[in-house]
């Protein structure tokens, strides 16, 4: 099949939803869903329009470029006084609700998928165990619900992902026994420790050196027009290379950027950023599509009881029993700990894992891919459908009394 087929098709699907797009917005249907059903149809299952391989590198190296502009646009559009004063919520949803989601889906897949090796299902409890910035737009944008839960959620879907990168890894090469006793317990420790510490300073030096550097450049009249925005993307994808290259997280360093960068910007920062926004919603269309056309399809004939029991328990118990246990003793009320974790998306990390786990060809690979696959269409319609709904429903409960969460 040409790639200027393919080309073509993402293009003009691409022109008709951007006509209808603002009139979608409006209702309960979620963009990513109609991505997903588009590439579907124009899929080798359906019309044949689109034929990749799910193991494709144009199909990682998309989806890890949507993810690094989506989160330090995100990051930087943060509002950093609010999450000083609750940053307690993110920390406890990364360091206690994080390794908690792992262990519980875990413990699920061990019931679910008895007959699976060991590391394989812990694969597929890390596979879900990130939210995504993305899908999560709809509630960390609405301003129905109180800022300290949006930038909360935020901060934990920018973050999480990176950190569970070195995890997959580790559960990865012991599932393909590439590694011996020794090798494995110092990998154990270098790996998140390299990935968390590399990709950070390299956001942190990169958003240093770069958001003073475009301030006084726009200040003296030398980035105007069109080029204001451009920098920006620039920045983001400098931040992952960058940190990829030297063996760090790239997602780590494109959150910490863009964390970095917008607090240290404050002149002109919704023109600088708007670029960014627009291109990690247009990558995030490309992306989605493409995940609609090469993986779904495939998938139908996967679908077993097993799979449909672990991707509702995932999105549920696997998610939101580790919120109520990393919030007890916070002063918020149980609403706000069961919207926490309701809202806890699979997305962009997650088809990031797949293409990773696909090229491994590890024996169980029908499974996690189909798991994964079925957990994140789940989540697109439940999460999507839910989202505006439940925000305002939760927002006005939280204004009725007084604004304590």
């Amino acid at each position: 099949m040409s790639q200027y087929q393919i080309l073509t098709v993402i293009a003009v699907f691409a022109f008709l939803y951007s006509l209808v797009a603002s009139r979608l917005e409006r209702t309960p249907i979620s963009g990513a869903l109609v991505y997903v059903i588009c590439g579907l149809l124009c899929g080798p299952s359906l019309l044949g329009l689109v034929d990749l391989r799910v193991d494709d590198e144009a199909i990682k190296w998309l989806a890890e470029l949507t993810l690094a502009v989506v989160l330090f646009s995100d990051s930087a559009g943060a509002n950093l006084p609010v999450l000083r004063k609750f940053d307690r919520l993110p920390i406890r949803l990364l360091m206690i609700g994080l390794p908690l989601t792992i262990a519980l889906g875990f413990g699920i897949g061990y019931f679910i998928f008895n007959d699976m090796n060991l590391f394989a299902i812990a694969l597929l409890a890390t596979m879900l165990a990130p939210t995504d910035a993305a899908l999560g737009k709809a509630v960390v944008t609405n301003e129905d619900v109180p800022d300290a839960v949006r930038e909360g959620l935020n901060v934990e879907s920018g973050l999480n992902d990176g950190i569970c990168v070195p995890v997959l890894l580790i559960f990865l090469a012991l599932a393909t026994t590439t590694v011996g006793g020794s090798e494995t317990a110092a990998m154990v420790v270098t790996l998140p420790l390299q990935a968390i510490g590399i990709g950070a300073l390299v956001g942190l030096l990169l958003a240093v050196l770069g958001g003073p550097a475009l301030r006084v450049c726009s200040e003296r009249g030398w980035v105007t027009g069109s080029w204001v925005q451009l920098p920006v993307i620039a920045l983001a994808l400098s931040c992952f290379g960058l940190a990829q290259w030297l063996g760090g997280s790239g997602f780590i360093a494109s959150f910490v950027g863009g964390l970095v960068f917008g607090g240290i910007t404050h002149k002109n920062k919704e023109e600088v950023l708007s670029g960014a926004e627009r291109t990690g919603d247009v990558l995030s269309m490309m992306t989605w599509f493409s995940f609609g056309a090469v993986v779904v399809g495939p998938q139908f004939e996967h679908i077993t009881w097993r799979v449909a029991v672990y991707a509702v328990l995932s999105l549920t118990v696997a998610r939101m029993l580790p919120v109520l246990l990393c919030t007890l003793g916070m002063k918020v009320q149980l609403d706000t700990r069961l919207f926490i974790g309701w809202f806890g998306p699979r997305g962009l990390a997650s088809i990031v894992f797949i293409v990773m786990v696909a090229a491994r060809n590890l024996p169980e690979n029908d499974v996690l891919i189909a798991t994964v696959t079925w957990t994140i269409v789940l989540s697109i319609v439940a999460h999507g459908t839910s989202a505006n709904l439940l925000a305002r429903m939760y927002g006005r409960r939280v204004r009725d009394r007084g604004g304590e969460l």
